[in-house]
């Protein structure tokens, strides 16, 4: 900043202002802040160092060029009835000469600055800018504009007798105000109106429309640009005189050349870049708190997912029970076929059927064993079904269930605050990427492969805990195996038994053995099939849930990190705004 002297305080405030906004860089780059709100931000620390701005809007034809040179006694600016002014123009200090244009050092586009400098004492520490009118033929020319707005110390807004406030002007405004710029409203071409009452009537009105669209009492200065300029090119000392009081221009020149004096010139130059910084730290304070809010969002839908996926083992463990008994009601079955046939079977009269092992077996399995295996394939077979097609269902549910989550954030989400790209972004494709992985497990869900897997390893289990051969057999015939070999010593132990001991009265202790034999290998082969399908089903269990929360799991260590990076971003933005604020205290008492 170039100043003809800086006391130690204002420097202290310098240097602590610089810093606070080179301290925010931090927090908006953790927001995925676009280029154009980092550039800003990079504009208004450089702007401490540059002269005090002074930058002149409103509408073609307002006025603004005559306004200028009315200021400068001199016509440098052109002025007319047209868009005249097409480009940025600054007016520095300087020896007199021709217009002369250079590339906009705040512009990267082809558009131009135009720089003329002229020799008046008081632009050694201002500099005016003048704009193309807001509501130019050609969008480029308002563009012009409210890029270079933001780099303004002061702005004169200049609106025309005839035609105060138009709708463009208002728009206009209300971009200020989200900037909080000092504006001092200029209401050109008074010369046009009928007299002193004309002039209080349109000045009354453009200071209850300023007050609502810049939310304060605005400086208003009522003038004719074009009487003052003529007074101070007039040598005639009457009629200079008669146009400058006509003209009212001596307030205005007097609030800019004088009442603005280095000292409140270094206040507003102060407080301008402040402003920009504060209205970017306010925006991104709202961007975060809609990020904060999405988060909250995200955690629910993988809160839901994983009380979804607890659910749905309790509910099947619960079911698999119900599954279960079913085997356990066919092994009941048999034990009662087997008591029967114990009973009748083993006694005087059945002696010869005794002696008879193969005789005895035949008989076994045809009134106990009977359609036993072919019961527990089925109800086995019924639990492998239930199982692959609850599977499918928790798939196509998680699936549903992310589609109109995706849907929810296609609505609401993409867009909502367009400084975080990144964010969304990456947002979208993790939970697109889970929709998709659900998505494709359902598409390419075969049932009867699943099934059959399932059967094979459930096949496996049950022969490994038996003990016997699996072989290329089905699961029914290795069940009957199962049995066979479960049961062949208790009618063999029966037959060799009977006949070894010779003691008929033996008989009915040795049935009595022999039910209690049997009841025992059942109830072992009851819990050897039990404990196959259980663990069996605990394993399908985990295998189907792991699928799913590995699907999630990149989408919530998202969610966690973002949640990290929000919490950081919140408090170091409350720290940026405390900072800035007790900066603008401190201005405010220089």
């Amino acid at each position: 900043m170039i100043y003809r002297f800086l006391t130690e305080a204002a420097e202290q405030i310098l240097q602590a202002e610089r810093a606070a906004l080179l301290a925010l860089r931090h927090p908006l780059t953790l927001l995925d802040a676009p280029a154009e709100d980092m550039a800003l931000l990079d504009r208004a620390i450089v702007q401490l160092d540059e002269l005090f701005l002074l930058v002149v809007v409103g509408e073609f034809n307002a006025g603004k060029s005559a306004v200028i040179n009315a200021l400068l006694g001199q016509r440098l600016l052109e002025e007319g009835v047209t868009p005249t002014t097409t480009q940025i123009t600054i007016l520095k200090y300087g020896e007199a000469e021709p217009a002369d244009a250079v590339a906009s050092p705040a512009d990267s586009g082809p558009r131009d600055t135009a720089i003329i400098t002229c020799p008046l004492d008081w632009l050694r520490d201002i500099n005016i800018v003048d704009t193309p009118g807001v509501n130019a033929i050609m969008r480029q020319h308002q563009q012009i504009t409210e890029e270079f707005v933001p780099r303004a110390d002061l702005i004169l807004f200049i609106t025309s007798a005839d035609r105060p406030f138009s709708e463009t002007e208002r728009l206009f405004l209300q971009r200020i105000r989200e900037w909080g710029k000092k504006v001092v409203v200029i209401i050109n071409k008074i010369d046009i109106l009928d007299g002193p009452a004309d002039i209080e009537r349109i000045t009354a009105f453009v200071e209850t429309n300023g007050r609502a669209l810049l939310g304060r009492h605005p400086t208003i200065f009522p003038v004719s640009a074009r009487l003052a300029r003529i007074a101070k090119e007039t040598i005639d000392a009457d009629e200079r005189t008669r146009n400058w009081a006509a003209s009212r221009f001596e307030a205005l020149e007097e609030h800019i050349l004088r009442a603005l004096d280095e000292r409140q010139r270094l206040k507003l130059k102060l407080t301008s870049p402040l402003g920009v910084a504060r209205r970017l730290a306010d925006r991104y304070v709202q961007a975060t708190q809609a990020r904060k809010e999405l988060l909250r969002e995200d955690v629910t839908t993988t809160r839901t997912v994983e009380a979804q996926i607890t659910a749905y083992q309790d509910e099947l463990r619960r079911d698999f029970k119900y599954h279960l008994s079913h085997v356990d009601n066919v092994l009941y079955a048999m034990t009662e076929r087997g008591d029967r046939f114990l009973d009748e079977t083993i006694r005087l009269g059945r002696i010869l059927d005794l002696v008879n092992p193969d005789r005895i077996q035949s008989l076994f399995e045809r009134a106990v064993v009977a359609d036993t295996a072919a019961e527990i394939e089925t109800h086995t077979q019924d639990v492998i079904d239930w199982m692959v097609s609850q599977d499918y269902q928790q798939w196509q549910d998680i699936t549903e269930y992310l589609r109109r989550r995706a849907a929810h954030h296609g609505e609401h989400m993409i867009g909502q605050i367009a400084s975080q790209p990144s964010f969304h972004a990456n947002r979208r494709a993790l939970l697109d990427s889970v929709g998709r992985a659900a998505r494709e497990t359902v598409a390419g869900y075969d049932r009867d492969a699943e099934a059959r897997a399932l059967a094979e390893s459930l096949q496996m289990a049950v022969a490994q805990t038996a003990l016997v051969e699996v072989g290329a057999i089905g699961l029914g015939a290795l069940l009957v195996k199962v049995l066979a070999a479960t049961l062949l010593d208790v009618t063999g132990l029966l037959a060799a038994g009977t006949v070894a001991l010779l003691g008929l009265y033996l008989i009915p202790a040795k049935r009595r053995r022999a039910q209690v034999e049997m009841r025992a290998k059942i109830r072992a082969l009851r819990a050897q099939l039990n404990q196959a399908l259980t663990d069996q089903f605990e394993h399908e269990l985990g295998r189907s849930t792991q699928r799913i929360r590995e699907a999630i799991q990149p989408y919530i260590r998202f969610v966690d990190a973002q949640q990290v990076t929000t919490a950081q971003v919140e408090k170091d933005l409350a720290e940026s705004i405390r900072t800035m604020d007790d900066l603008a205290e401190q201005i405010g008492r220089l």
